[in-house]
């Protein structure tokens, strides 16, 4: 039993060192000048090269990372029409999460939703505050495999950079779809719920390709 220890050991580094690299992709700590060298970042999160490497090696398989033929390992980009492609898979997959928890919240997940809604009436971080409400709809849908599949395609989304919702206009309008969302769920209108959620999600996607429009070439 003494001889699985350091594989243990090895897999739990491993799987710290996939955690720490993803945090920091995920709030913006790279850039998409930055190349993630094994060394440094073995250097900045005080562990091994191998976990590291194993690290590196599933994030490139979840698609964050991209290996290039003179830079090594970067952030992936997205082009316009990886970003449609992203924001269509979000619509079918958004759609079907409001529809199920339309039918299933219990009445616990939906006061939740009404009290991040409220948050964000208030005054609230509307980029944080978004992010709590979709993750409140994905658990109230209540299934563990489209779960995982958005929670998958909204780390990708984090690769874009600044939130559409970094737009005022937009931040309102979001609010307002939000409204319309919450009380589709709370009528138990499943049909409703995932019409709206699809609209949602078309309309940030018009916001997004407009940000990459207006980003300097």
């Amino acid at each position: 039993m003494d001889a699985k220890l350091p594989i243990k050991n090895a897999n739990s580094q491993a799987h710290a060192a996939f955690q720490e690299v993803k945090k920091k992709i995920l709030a913006g700590y790279f850039t998409e000048k930055d190349r993630l060298r094994e060394v440094e970042l073995a250097q900045l999160l005080s562990l091994g090269r191998t976990p590291v490497r194993e690290a590196l090696k599933r994030l490139e398989g979840e698609g964050l990372l991209t290996r290039e033929s003179r830079r090594g390992l970067v952030l992936t980009t997205l082009d316009q029409q990886a970003v449609t492609e992203l924001y269509a898979m979000r619509e079918v997959l958004e759609g079907a999460a409001a529809a199920f928890a339309a039918r299933s919240a219990t009445d616990a997940e939906i006061a939740n939703m009404a009290s991040i809604l409220q948050e964000q009436i208030d005054g609230g971080d509307p980029v944080q505050l978004n992010q709590q409400f979709h993750q409140a709809i994905y658990g109230a849908a209540h299934n563990r495999h489209l779960t995982r599949s958005l929670q998958s395609l909204t780390d990708t989304t984090y690769l874009l950079g600044r939130s559409t919702l970094a737009a005022p206009e937009r931040a309102v309008t979001a609010q307002q779809e939000h409204g319309e969302l919450l009380q589709a769920i709370r009528a138990r209108d499943g049909r409703l719920a995932s019409d709206l959620a699809q609209a949602h999600i078309r309309n940030a996607l018009l916001e997004r390709l407009k940000m990459l429009r207006q980003r300097p070439v």
